[in-house]
């Protein structure tokens, strides 16, 4: 009998929207997430509020729930350890306050747009995924389409069994797009979870470090970094998507076009995520 190798091609990208496509920084959950605590007379940090970006929301509540400083501000002012109920309650707070912010800071990051111009240009499918509920990412599609930003498929992470990192929102939006081999995909992303789901997905998996929840800047603060100032942020936003395992690091969704060249190279030597 006689056998064809198959060698995958390049086929489509899946990104991530906060942080990767929209909002520059990834602001809109971050800051949600700390007034949402507030209602319920909880202080949690920006920085803490971070921490698990990139999960479903209900899943991000339930990790800072965890976290033992705040599961001891909860203990003092409730007399128990949150509950899944307890998470739930402050998930059905944090709902609301998301749909109303969300479209006011989902501005398209610089340079979005004309790659996925450029992709498409390549014959490329675009998908994307989020840790947006799909009540949410409705808002946040409407701004975004008029920016430049539409692509062929959005999976939201209330559509799928588990969110990141598993990779089931990267595989559903693969099955939409109708894509012969995960090897021919691209997953882009800014956090941890985000870059781990591309890997657990069998994807090319890209780590975006400026532009992101890795560095937490909003557009203006990076714009005025000089270049020392860059490079220190860069280093850091390093350090914590390696824990993720990515392919390839790029400062922005700006700078994807070179290494889709590279991959779409490596796909042609029988290499494979």
């Amino acid at each position: 009998m006689t056998t064809h190798a198959y060698t995958p091609r390049l086929e489509a990208i899946v990104f991530d929207w906060a942080g990767t496509l929209v909002d520059f920084g990834s602001f809109a959950p971050t800051r949600v997430f700390v007034d949402a605590f507030a209602e319920f007379g909880l202080a949690v940090s920006l920085e803490q509020a971070r921490g698990p970006m990139g999960m479903g929301k209900w899943d991000h509540i339930r990790t800072l729930c965890d976290d033992p400083a705040v599961a001891a501000q909860y203990r003092a002012a409730f007399g128990r350890t949150p509950t899944d109920e307890d998470v739930t309650a402050i998930y059905e707070r944090f709902l609301p306050m998301q749909r109303e912010k969300v479209a006011e800071y989902s501005a398209a990051i610089p340079g979005a747009a004309r790659t996925l111009e450029t992709a498409r240009d390549r014959g490329l499918a675009i998908g994307s995924c989020s840790g947006y509920p799909r009540a949410v990412m409705s808002l946040v599609e409407h701004r975004a389409a008029g920016e430049g930003i539409a692509p062929d498929c959005v999976i939201a992470s209330d559509e799928v069994p588990r969110a990141r990192p598993a990779p089931g929102m990267a595989l559903a939006a693969a099955v939409r797009l109708g894509i012969q081999d995960v090897a021919g995909c691209v997953k882009v992303d800014d956090t941890v979870p985000g870059v781990a789901e591309g890997r657990r997905a069998g994807m090319w998996s890209i780590g975006l470090m400026l532009s992101g929840n890795a560095a937490g800047l909003d557009l203006a603060a990076y714009e005025a970094l000089d270049p020392a100032e860059r490079e220190t942020h860069r280093q850091r936003a390093r350090t914590e998507l390696e824990r993720g395992r990515p392919h390839f690091l790029i400062d922005t969704v700006a700078d994807l076009p070179a290494v889709l060249d590279e991959i779409a190279l490596r796909l042609t030597r029988g290499e494979r995520p």
